[in-house]
């Protein structure tokens, strides 16, 4: 199973505000500099993050962005399951798109229903707070990366 870049940047985006705690804001142009990802792919992630209750967005000149939550009350598997588009592994998944033969007495379709269904049970196992209690090591990290773009590394 692999994530759409949507749910990667969602978690990083809480990733980067939960090791940041001790600013008051931080802002989207931050957080694309650190990951070096787009401003524009950014917003409409961050937009979508603070509907759904995980961050505060403030408006204006000194506005920016923060948790709404503590981390250890936003859960991963949540996250990724209000994220991602859907958990269609294979097509007979999809009763609209399903053409193939074997679906109805192919035994598959079940077993890669309970992977699905495992993968996300491990998800909703952690919260952000456990994916941050490196903390120093992700901000140093951070710190070194949004450097590297000025010098050609």
């Amino acid at each position: 199973m692999r994530l759409t870049n949507y749910t990667d940047y969602s978690l990083r985006v809480l990733i980067y505000l939960a090791v940041n705690k001790q600013k008051p804001l931080v802002t989207i142009q931050e957080i694309a500099d650190a990951y070096h990802i787009s401003k524009n792919h950014l917003m409409k992630v961050v937009h979508q993050l603070g509907k759904m209750g995980y961050l505060e967005n403030i408006r204006g000149r000194n506005g920016g962005l923060k948790l709404a939550k503590l981390p250890v009350d936003i859960n991963i598997g949540e996250i990724v399951r209000q994220t991602e588009d859907d958990f269609h592994m294979v097509e007979c998944f999809d009763p609209k798109k399903n053409a193939c033969a074997l679906a109805p007495a192919c035994t598959l379709k079940g077993v890669l229903k309970q992977a699905t269904q495992a993968y996300l049970n491990v998800l909703y196992g952690f919260t952000l707070e456990d994916l941050v209690h490196n903390s120093d090591s992700l901000m140093e990290l951070l710190n070194q990366h949004s450097h590297k773009v000025g010098d050609g590394s």
